[in-house]
């Protein structure tokens, strides 16, 4: 057994025998902490205030409020400050009649304090941040809540999660069909990463964006012509770079160095394919010209920087938002500088397709509070919940303006409003609370540059298509972990080998499947086949 499956099966043994305590005194009408002591008169103002669920906009179906009697409930949440004072906890209570104490750490301490409440059984109502291994064993133990048995009383829920999208259950359930996790609906931007250039260098010389791999590779050497001291293409992420790029080869995926090939119908793994050979071949042509920084698989993220706002580099791979940080840091110096979204390279011409709904193990204790812990979680599925989380009230800290765009009058004295603003002024898009982010959100509002990004790959339709989302069995899991880690390290030194050694031949390529094999790619890539099996015969 793996350390990490070792840990995992301590602490889930610890669970076990504490279970009956997930709770145990805990009750609407119990106290201290987690109870409804004290609330009582928020809570009778908070009634006679909230009137018809039409008043906070669209529910679901839901009736507001959703208890008809004091009800407190613990949540557990990342947060870098308190939340029970600001605007989001205090607009709970008055719209649901629910007072919910939030139980705040930080993103350091979060984890290890998480295992040790786990580990004592004494689970907040709401909390979230286990494996998806790990919350199966618990939920199959009593300890959490099968939503799924309770979706009548769930409208939002079993729209989304049963209706619209029943592979939830089969990608995040367990063996019986049993969904212990509250996922997260719509939350991905369409484009959040890809090849961005210096367009304000490709202008000034006269080079067009490529549209197809040979035309990056022309673009790159005339400006090795122009700028012979440059190496055209800079990266950053090191080693990840050939799984970054693997989309265009058309062998990327979520469960990368695993992917699944739609065409043949089953899983292979990446590096061992001959699309991986033609990505590597592309790059050892790049790094022999001297087109691609020969420090690509070491560069610091300050190096990096460096070069691609001083015109050593004007290529690189990197997320969206890069393109106004480096015009931001630089725009003094230079202010013609224009790093600009481009086309995808690769035979598939595509980007990755980030996953619309995701799974962070959100889950609910199986307690006397779960019913109305779930009607929460179910009104902040809502458009109107969403609004709530990651908007916030309209008339009160945000108004729209000609745009349709939200503003925020008490902040309007910072240079930018993001989310990270918006948890530390009003609790909103809390990690662990957010379960259906509203679009109009600022974390949606686009850059000039940034809509460019997204309006190149979606109108072009350049997406590889995403990958089912498996369900490993625990000792299929244990079989991952026990191949992937060394047939990683493995591949890394391959590629690296394989890019930069002068001296690089087929015999070497097979050497390496060879290899690969004896490491255990049969067996790793076994595994996903007969999880694919299991996805492909469940109704």
């Amino acid at each position: 057994m793996s350390r990490k499956l070792l840990s995992t099966a301590l602490a889930l043994a610890m669970v076990a025998s504490s279970l009956t305590a997930c709770g145990g005194n805990k009750n609407n009408e119990a106290s201290p902490s987690g109870s409804s002591s004290g609330t009582s008169a928020n809570h009778e103002s908070a009634s006679s205030s909230a009137s018809s669920s039409n008043d906070y906009g669209d529910t679901g179906g839901l009736k507001l409020p959703l208890v008809d009697k004091p009800t407190t409930l613990t949540w557990m949440v990342v947060s870098e400050s308190p939340l029970n004072d600001k605007l989001v906890a205090k607009e709970i209570l008055k719209r649901t009649g629910i007072t919910v104490e939030f139980q705040t750490y930080s993103s350091a301490t979060f984890p290890d304090k998480l295992r040790t409440t786990v580990a004592s059984g004494k689970l907040p109502d709401i909390f979230h941040g286990l494996t998806a291994a790990e919350l199966k064993r618990i939920g199959q133990q009593n300890g959490v809540v099968a939503l799924n048995k309770y979706a009548d009383m769930l409208p939002n829920f079993k729209k989304l999660y049963l209706e619209e999208n029943p592979w939830v259950v089969k990608s995040f359930g367990d063996e019986g069909g049993n969904l212990y996790t509250w996922p997260i609906y719509n939350m991905n931007r369409d484009v959040n990463h890809g090849l961005m250039y210096r367009k304000d260098i490709f202008d000034a010389n006269g080079i067009a964006e490529w549209t197809n791999t040979e035309e990056f590779y022309q673009a790159l050497k005339k400006l090795k012509e122009k700028y012979p001291d440059s190496y055209p293409m800079a990266s950053k992420t090191k080693e990840y770079i050939f799984r970054d790029l693997a989309y265009g080869w058309g062998i990327g995926g979520e469960n990368y160095p695993a992917y699944y090939d739609e065409g043949a119908r089953t899983w292979k793994y990446a590096p061992t394919q001959p699309e991986h050979k033609e990505l590597l071949d592309f790059l050892r042509k790049l790094y022999t010209e001297g087109l691609l920084d020969p420090e690509f698989l070491t560069d610091t993220p300050d190096a990096w920087t460096s070069k691609m706002t001083s015109g050593k580099s004007f290529v690189t791979w990197d997320w969206i938002g890069r393109l106004e940080l480096f015009y931001n840091q630089i725009k003094s110096a230079n202010p013609e500088y224009n790093l600009r979204y481009g086309n995808p390279i690769g035979p598939t011409g595509n980007v990755r397709s980030l996953p619309k709904t995701i799974d962070f193990s959100i889950a609910v204790a199986n307690n006397p509070n779960k019913e109305a812990a779930m009607k929460l979680l179910d009104y902040l599925t809502s458009p109107s919940g969403a609004e709530l989380i990651t908007l916030g009230v309209e008339g009160v800290n945000f108004n729209f303006d000609a745009n349709g765009k939200p503003v925020y009058p008490e902040l309007a004295d910072l240079p930018a409003v993001d989310i990270k603003v918006l948890g530390d002024r009003y609790g909103m898009w809390i990690e662990g609370m957010y379960l259906r982010p509203d679009h109009r959100s600022v974390y949606y509002n686009f850059t000039e540059k940034e809509q460019e990004a997204q309006d190149k790959i979606v109108s072009a339709g350049k997406f590889e298509p995403l990958d089912p989302v498996l369900n490993f069995t625990d000792d299929e899991n244990a079989t991952i972990a026990e191949y992937q880690v060394a047939l990683q390290k493995a591949a890394d030194e391959f590629n690296a080998k394989y890019v930069l050694s002068k001296n690089i031949s087929d015999k070497d390529w097979t050497d390496w499947q060879a290899k690969a094999v004896k490491l255990g790619t049969d067996k790793l890539i076994e595994v996903y086949n007969a999880a694919q099996k299991r996805f492909d015969a469940a109704k």
